[in-house]
């Protein structure tokens, strides 16, 4: 029986790179630290926009678009769809690309789509409540993170487009405070 050694991870910068890294002592397997990828919608019924009420931190009790980490083996509008099963009982057909926006501060990009409820919709285990809501209810000053106004807002600029270029982070926003 061959004995391997545990992993006994080191920071150190590894040869042919130029960052720190966690490097392990034993056989110099570098542990990547990668940003993760959050996929999610801005789900429509009509003209209402699909909204969860948070049950979980961060930020339990605001309101966002339904849209979580996405699992290996999956594609990014899989994970949109399966995000909006989970927080929604939402069935939904993924329209097009919305954004990709980059949060360095806490290791993440969001990819967010279009799209269509092709059902109903209801209460999942993340989520306080969902509802939907007309463009002048929705609870602006509820929502949890600035990326769910970037979404909402960049919707609102395509909604009667079919075709437009995919938006980013809005200007002057590198650094965002919750």
């Amino acid at each position: 029986m061959t004995i391997i050694p545990e992993p006994d991870f080191i920071l150190r910068i590894p040869e042919g790179d130029d960052k720190e890294r966690l490097v392990c002592r034993n056989c110099d397997f570098v542990d990547y630290r990668n940003p993760k990828i959050v996929a999610g919608a801005v789900v429509l019924s009509g003209d209402k926009i699909l909204l969860c009420r948070r049950a979980i931190e961060p930020r339990r009790g605001f309101w966002t678009l339904p849209a979580g980490f996405m699992e290996l083996g999956e594609s990014v509008e899989e994970a949109a769809a399966r995000e909006a099963l989970e927080e929604a009982e939402a069935d939904i057909e993924i329209d097009r690309l919305l954004a990709v926006y980059s949060v360095p501060r806490i290791g993440q990009v969001q990819i967010m789509f279009r799209a269509r409820l092709k059902g109903g919709y209801g209460i999942g285990p993340e989520s306080q409540e969902v509802a939907l809501f007309d463009w002048a209810d929705i609870p602006w000053s509820e929502l949890a993170f600035p990326t769910v106004v970037w979404a909402l807002t960049h919707y609102a600029e395509t909604r009667d487009r079919d075709v437009f270029v995919p938006f980013a982070n809005p200007p002057g926003t590198d650094t965002l405070t919750r």
